[in-house]
């Protein structure tokens, strides 16, 4: 077939169709990226987590004064027991004195100055000094000497600051021995001054 031959409008509808079907058989597509199996696309980011908030600190409650509530709690407690339990705890120890002797020894001297401050401590305690001797030497003479060593306590203590009303002596002499022995160590300990709480 020639072209010449055709129409002028057939002509170029028929180009048209030829030009399309080369395109169409001939033609190359457009090459694809390879894919990497991520998508393309945009992927919005997840709204952060807001952290947690940890929990409010407990309110700090106020330390208690420890040593005045140990004080009151010890003073309760001396108060509140009977005069049988305190004197059988003995918070006030026996002093010794040597042979035939009234004299009050260092030790002693130590010793009531510690009672004193307890009794200092405790205004409303009464206390019974007794004056105490080994087995030695006959009944009155002991008796007096009982009260020579009672006395010799009871001024010491006074002179600590601890008041008269709050003080009474006895003497037993050799009447009541702490040590029933007869030897040279129950002597010693029989010679002595006692501190008897007859009152709170």
């Amino acid at each position: 077939m020639s072209f010449s031959k055709l129409p002028y409008s057939s002509f170029f509808l028929t180009l048209a169709v030829m030009l399309g079907l080369t395109l169409a058989c001939g033609g190359k597509k457009p090459r694809q990226p390879a894919s990497s199996g991520i998508p393309t696309t945009a992927i919005p980011a997840e709204d952060p987590v807001p952290p947690v908030a940890p929990p409010p600190a407990p309110p700090v409650a106020e330390q208690p004064d420890t040593d005045r509530l140990s004080r009151f709690d010890e003073d309760a407690d001396i108060l509140s027991q009977t005069l049988e339990d305190l004197n059988a705890q003995s918070p006030l120890t026996d002093i010794q004195f040597d042979y035939d002797s009234a004299a009050l020894s260092s030790q002693a001297r130590s010793t009531l100055e510690s009672h004193a401050q307890w009794l200092n401590r405790y205004q409303s305690i009464v206390i019974l000094v007794e004056g105490h001797c080994d087995e030695r030497g006959t009944v009155e003479y002991n008796l007096a000497l009982g009260e020579r060593r009672a006395m010799a306590a009871y001024s010491y203590l006074q002179s600590l600051g601890v008041t008269i009303d709050r003080l009474k002596t006895i003497s037993y002499g050799k009447e009541f021995p702490l040590d029933p022995a007869h030897t040279e160590n129950a002597w010693s300990r029989n010679r002595r001054c006692h501190f008897v709480i007859t009152s709170k």
